[in-house]
């Protein structure tokens, strides 16, 4: 009994070993790529730098309190909150809608997989670039199309209004073909005898669809409801491209913001003042609504 209890023993001492030695690699990347720039972010927003100077001024609290009072970034956080906002309920319902198409439709809609996938295998620079110049209030297409009809040139790009609004449409454009997949998945994981059985039962395709699927596929909407969220609150890339923040600070985001400080301006101190207080709110909304969902599970 003891040599079989000393034999269990070393195998898990073993096992133990061999998955640290496998977890060695993953830690030591997170270490240099994640945890490591974080911490040096936040050294660096309390000191005064340009970023290229090997010499940094220690400020303190200042960049704090700059940011604190800089009707600016909290402009630009209230455009990040309008996207977040607005992809949750443009893109969380197509793409619910579109993943239960292609799941009723199997294989015969492979087709319209390929193409609605289209959108998210382009860079987000390449699409920021493509409605940029799609947008244009001189020889774009809506532009073009309004001309046609006697109607004039339509400046949604140009007009702080509106430009806020088209960016969001074409964010939207972009990821939606994302939420689909990810909630294809989902569909994936039901099984099928549970539609059979539904359909025995004298269930429609809608019935089973809102009765049955939805309320399974719960788990996978709060997944992708977090994703969405901390996505629209880091976006950055397509937004550059396509307006650089304007017109006047109508599509300014937190990253733009940031990045305009860091390496526009080079008050690179600064600027790591704001990306920590990107990846604070960030952090806290984040956290605020798993909470909320998880304790809405609870009580369900």
């Amino acid at each position: 009994m003891g040599k079989r209890a000393s034999l269990v023993a070393r195998r898990q001492r073993a096992v133990s070993i061999c998955a640290l030695v496998f977890l060695i690699p993953v830690i030591t990347l997170m270490l240099v790529y994640i945890v490591y720039p974080i911490i040096a972010t936040f050294m660096n927003s309390f000191t005064q730098w340009n970023g290229i100077s090997s010499t940094k001024q220690f400020v303190g609290l200042y960049n704090w309190n700059k940011l604190i009072h800089d009707a600016k970034f909290w402009a630009a956080f209230k455009n990040n909150l309008i996207v977040m906002v607005l992809s949750l309920l443009i893109q969380m319902p197509i793409g619910i809608f579109l993943a239960s198409i292609l799941d009723a439709g199997g294989r015969k809609f492979n087709g319209f997989k390929v193409i609605w996938f289209l959108p998210l295998l382009m860079s987000s620079v390449a699409v920021g670039y493509l409605f940029h110049y799609a947008l244009a209030t001189n020889g774009g297409l809506f532009s073009s199309i309004s001309q046609l009809f006697g109607w004039g040139n339509v400046d949604l790009l140009g007009n702080q209004h509106t430009a806020l609004y088209a960016v969001i449409g074409v964010i939207c454009w972009q990821f939606i073909p994302f939420y689909m997949v990810y909630y294809m998945a989902g569909y994936s994981s039901i099984s099928e005898s549970i539609y059979e059985a539904a359909v025995v039962d004298g269930a429609t395709r809608t019935q089973y669809i809102s009765k049955i699927a939805l309320p399974m596929l719960v788990p996978t909407i709060r997944s992708a409801v977090i994703l969405s969220i901390t996505g629209s609150l880091k976006y950055f890339d397509l937004v550059y491209v396509m307006t650089g923040g304007g017109p006047g600070e109508s599509t300014e985001l937190m990253a733009t913001y940031m990045y305009k400080e860091s390496f526009g301006k080079y008050n690179m101190g600064y600027g790591s003042a704001i990306a920590g207080g990107m990846f604070l709110l960030i952090t806290l909304i984040a956290g605020l609504a798993m909470y909320f969902m998880n304790r809405k599970k609870e009580v369900v």
